[in-house]
């Protein structure tokens, strides 16, 4: 058996205003399981930490062709 019910989502917040606070803790640890709770700052965080870095061998070859691309310009 299947029930299809179109509710608004005016109508809705009105109902969960009425649940009981033991339903309510209930209904809202059902919301965090399924969207959890991480901002948008802590996602870019998260990115930023797991991104890959240059190595020190990298960054001293980009700083040594910057150089030598920045006598060539002057010439």
């Amino acid at each position: 058996m299947e029930l299809k019910l179109e509710v608004g989502l005016d109508q809705l917040i009105q109902a969960i205003k009425q649940l009981p606070a033991r339903q309510l803790a209930k209904l809202k640890a059902e919301i965090n399981s399924v969207v959890p709770e991480k901002t948008d700052k802590e996602s870019f965080k998260t990115f930023l930490l797991q991104a890959p870095v240059f190595t020190d061998e990298q960054i001293s070859l980009i700083e040594d062709a910057r150089k030598s691309m920045n006598k060539w310009g002057k010439n």
